[in-house]
């Protein structure tokens, strides 16, 4: 096998960086995508609209640990950032190494931490950064395409890791997201965002 077949040369490789800059985010995004379409569940991010919407039964001044499962290029990381309280967390949970490392290099803020692994091991990742519970857990993961087991794993991890009167918050373009949570969560309410592509179910799943 030659050189030119192991590697891209020199030229292709500044053309696809200068695409990726031109691009921004955009551009993590797509590639996430294309590299990874059963986890990542979308093309595009949400709209303003959804993130306005999915976040509002949120009791910030009460929040001490947001999870986010799948942050993507940080759609949500930005205005969850924007209403946490100045001493709280924010921890993402992704497995594509290409999101977490632009995160990491667009994200600066100390109550800020993005992880490179699995949403089913979310208890140990938080009890890692020195946390018992979490209040909040957010997730854009589509779970009805998820690999056998992970999505029902991912749904008993988050009923566990979630404090009583905290709440798994999910958005899907499937109402199915609700059967993984049905078997956990017994109040889930749910609403609908038209303005996003493609238009989306929201779901609140309540801890007692």
């Amino acid at each position: 096998m030659t050189t030119t077949q192991t590697a891209p040369s020199p030229l292709a490789t500044r053309i696809k960086r200068r695409m990726e800059q031109a691009m921004g985010p955009w551009g993590v995004f797509f590639k996430g995508f294309i590299k990874h379409p059963v986890m990542v569940g979308s093309i595009i991010p949400s709209s303003r609209f959804t993130i306005v919407k999915m976040l509002a039964p949120v009791k910030w001044d009460e929040c001490d640990l947001f999870v986010e499962y799948g942050p993507g290029v940080g759609t949500f990381c930005r205005p969850v950032l924007e209403r946490l309280r100045g001493d709280a967390s924010l921890i993402v949970i992704d497995t594509n190494p290409d999101f977490i490392d632009y995160l990491r290099k667009t994200i600066r803020d100390s109550r800020f931490t993005a992880v490179l692994g699995s949403a089913a091991d979310v208890e140990s990742i938080v009890a890692a950064h020195g946390h018992d519970h979490a209040d909040y857990v957010l997730s854009g993961l589509p779970f009805s395409t998820l690999p056998d087991g992970i999505g029902p794993a991912i749904a008993a991890a988050t009923h566990r890791v979630i404090r009583p009167g905290g709440a798994f918050l999910v958005y899907q373009f499937s109402a199915k997201a609700r059967d993984f949570m049905a078997r956990h969560f017994t109040r889930i309410d749910r609403g609908f965002e038209a303005i996003n592509v493609l238009p989306v179910q929201l779901f609140w799943g309540w801890k007692d």
